[in-house]
């Protein structure tokens, strides 16, 4: 074996070694990322456009839900509580929110639903971050939701927080 190829076999080596150790890494983020999964819900928000005034309205929307909300969630202790609580009343969030449509001055409806394996990228907040990945979320879409999104954890209630932003 001539040095050039002793040379080129220790680089095979590394590269392999440093893609083996990339794919542990990524599967232990992984692994970290589907529990956390387990013990959030997510707030997602959908704006009918990108107009300013609809960007406005989805924010007017966002506080009536999520007022209504903290009031149901106030004594969950569990994702799986807080999701059947929230499952439990989605006509009235959704009520809530069209109530604060109606009030604007707007028609738009408002559909609010419970969805699984919706993707998040990572969020930081002050103290901590969520990293990106597939999580249930509480999704209001407000008329076509063709507009930009805002979003959040709903339980644990970390978007009131948000909200006074």
């Amino acid at each position: 074996m001539t040095a050039s190829s002793k040379r080129l076999r220790r680089w095979e080596l590394a590269l392999l070694l440093g893609l083996a150790l990339a794919a542990l890494l990524g599967a232990r983020l992984d692994g970290a990322q589907g529990a956390l999964a387990d013990k959030v819900l997510r707030l997602h928000v959908l704006a009918n456009s990108d107009s300013q005034a609809d960007q406005a309205l989805k924010l007017q929307v966002r506080d009536a839900v999520l007022e209504q909300a903290e009031d149901l969630l106030a004594g969950a202790e569990s994702r799986a509580e807080a999701e059947a609580l929230l499952a439990a009343h989605l006509p009235s969030l959704a009520a809530a929110g069209a109530e604060a449509v109606g009030a604007a001055g707007y028609s738009y409806p408002v559909t609010v639903s419970l969805e699984d394996n919706c993707w998040f990228p990572t969020r930081v907040y002050e103290d901590f971050a969520l990293p990106a990945g597939l999580y249930t979320a509480l999704r209001i879409e407000i008329g076509s939701g063709a507009g930009q999104n805002w979003w959040c954890v709903v339980f644990p209630p970390l978007c009131l927080g948000s909200v006074t932003e």
